[in-house]
């Protein structure tokens, strides 16, 4: 009986063995499964981000190059807004030295209708000149330097808003 009971004894610690090494087997069959899956998801997970990396770079290089092209818009048309001022300023200030010196004089219409209603003709002639048309009076030189500063100051404003104008235009146009 004894010997029933090694040999009992062998064939279970070699059922043990067995099941014990197939344990084994079957435990590091399922991790290398499980670390070959897990891989594969971490390179997927990577390429999906370098794509993303990818996308995100070429949306920043078209964003500045678009800031860029503003830039250089701007620069170039801050360039025309100044030459266009200072051009402007430029005949305000001759204008004002004409009027300083009497190189230009400045004058205005008169209503020469009368009021009685003569139908626009003029009771009398004048026998100063020769003009035809309505009569016309000088101005003073102050009043008409003061005239000519407040249509420069309406020059730059108009050109002022011009410039808005179209930095608003461009701006809308690039977005």
């Amino acid at each position: 009986m004894k010997l029933d009971a090694v040999k009992w004894g062998g064939v279970l610690l070699l059922l043990l063995g067995l099941t014990v090494g197939s344990a084994w087997a079957a435990w590091e069959w399922q991790a290398n499964t499980y670390g070959q899956l897990l891989a594969a998801k971490e390179a997927a997970h990577q390429t999906e981000r370098t794509n993303l990396a990818n996308a995100n770079a070429a949306q920043i290089l078209a964003e500045q190059g678009k800031r860029f092209a503003l830039e250089q818009w701007l620069a170039a048309s801050d360039q025309a807004h100044y030459r266009v001022l200072t051009d402007e300023k430029t005949k305000q200030e001759r204008l004002r030295d004409r009027l300083a010196t009497a190189g230009l004089r400045l004058s205005v219409l008169l209503d020469a209708t009368p009021a009685t209603g003569s139908d626009g003709m003029q009771a009398t002639t004048s026998s100063g000149g020769m003009v035809h048309g309505t009569e016309r009076a000088q101005l003073d030189r102050a009043h008409a330097q003061r005239i000519i500063g407040i249509t420069g100051d309406g020059d730059q404003g108009l050109i002022a808003l011009q410039a808005c104008q179209a930095y608003a235009k461009e701006v809308s146009r690039t977005k």
